[in-house]
């Protein structure tokens, strides 16, 4: 056989080959950068296509809050926190606040004073929500002040949230009953279509309050009955069992009127649900959730296999539960 030949430019003059690691993100149908004469999706397009669509579970494990991060992505309506960066800020950056949504469902924005706002609630082009939201994060601490972020497809060996965040700094959600954090206080005029967006998001949003003395639970209100929802970190199946234990013994509910529906499964973690009755709010849900944590703890360190009503219990709940993500 010949020698292969050196791939060319359409000028004519020879390519230069790349080295594994130093192939830039083109277009699928584009010709691979590493030289092969092929289409990026045919040559290493194909592995970077898998790493970016292979699915993390639980995108937010290693970072302060997890279950709090779970919450705002799938459930809070408008809520902002504070976001620490392990470096510190950059120059120019008085800011950085992590926002459930934006206007016009922007993936950041950078405001006219520098500081950044970071969406959650944004479809994502990968399986791993850390690492889009982090690749979004630097382009938005990188673009003028004014502009929003646009989104575009993420590199497969980018950085994620845990390489970004200081993992020792608190998370501390702040629920909104609007969206009106999307227009600073020093700034009483709105574009029409922020102001648009904006009126249609608080008119669709639920009532949400994240309660004060149990971590990472939010009661919300809608027409026909509230709800306590609550995101727990303990490993699935040890929790189903727990549950299934106080709920055979009719302990798993919050008082009078309410009732342990079943959960959502969402980004690795349960969140079991609580109907209640309208009349009960987040105040009247405080004491009830916190004797139930104290109930929950005593289930969770029992390890005798379960009797045949508590497997009853159990079956019943997990029939009943609806994965998110």
């Amino acid at each position: 056989m010949g020698k292969k030949r050196p791939q060319t430019t359409r000028a004519g003059k020879p390519q230069a080959q790349l080295k594994e690691g130093e192939i830039p993100v083109v277009g699928a149908r584009e010709p691979c950068p590493c030289g092969s004469g092929r289409r990026y999706k045919a040559c290493h397009g194909r592995a970077a296509a898998h790493a970016v669509t292979e699915l993390v579970q639980r995108p937010f494990e290693g970072l302060p809050g997890e279950c709090d991060w779970v919450a705002l992505r799938e459930l809070v309506p408008a809520a902002t926190a504070p976001l620490h960066l392990k470096d510190g800020l950059p120059e120019g950056v008085p800011s950085v606040t992590l926002a459930t949504v934006l206007p016009m469902a922007w993936p950041a924005l950078r405001r006219d004073d520098g500081s950044v706002l970071l969406a959650l609630q944004n479809d994502t082009s990968s399986g791993d929500l850390s690492r889009d939201l982090a690749d979004t994060l630097q382009r938005a601490l990188a673009a003028e002040p004014g502009t929003p972020v646009a989104s575009h497809r993420v590199p497969a060996d980018g950085p994620r949230l845990q390489d970004l965040l200081d993992t020792g700094a608190a998370f501390e959600p702040d629920v909104h009953s609007g969206f009106e954090f999307w227009v600073p206080d020093s700034d009483k005029s709105a574009s029409p279509e922020v102001a648009a967006s904006l009126e249609r998001a608080n008119a669709a949003a639920i009532p949400t309050v994240k309660l004060s003395g149990t971590d990472a639970a939010y009661w919300c209100e809608t027409p026909e009955k509230n709800h306590l929802r609550w995101v727990m970190p303990h490993p699935e199946e040890q929790l189903l069992d727990a549950l299934a234990r106080l709920h055979a013994a009719g302990r798993s509910s919050l008082g009078e009127g309410t009732r342990l529906v079943g959960s959502f499964r969402a980004h690795g973690l349960m969140v079991p649900v609580w109907d209640l009755p309208t009349g009960m709010g987040a105040k009247e849900c405080e004491q009830p959730a916190a004797d139930f944590a104290e109930r929950l703890a005593e289930a969770l360190a029992v390890d005798a296999p379960l009797t045949a009503e508590e497997r009853r219990a159990r079956g019943g709940l997990t029939n009943r539960q609806v994965t998110l993500s």
